[in-house]
């Protein structure tokens, strides 16, 4: 049996299909990338945080999920990378 789901994620003025997302960064709780959040809608950076609501519901089970995945569109790499380095250098997140 196959399912074929087309997933799209639409903000103000675009739509994106989410198989286009890809994985630029993993946390291991929720607590992590709550910054980060606000940081990316201020930007107006389309994200997803896969798993995020499953780790938050049993955060022990974040190895078994692989953790909370952070995917964006590829023309935005460059741009959030960018953004978790200076998170990193005064937060310490990643």
């Amino acid at each position: 049996m196959s399912f074929n789901i087309n997933l799209t994620f639409t903000t103000f003025s675009k739509t994106y299909k989410m198989t286009e997302f890809v994985t630029i960064a993993t946390f291991n709780f929720v607590h992590e990338i709550t910054v980060l959040k606000s940081v990316l809608d201020r930007e107006g950076i389309p994200y997803l945080f896969h798993n995020e609501n499953l780790i938050a519901i049993d955060p022990l089970a974040t190895l078994a999920y692989g953790g909370i995945r952070l995917k964006v569109h590829p023309n935005d790499i460059e741009k959030v990378q960018s953004i978790l380095n200076d998170l990193n250098n005064h937060l310490k997140i990643v």
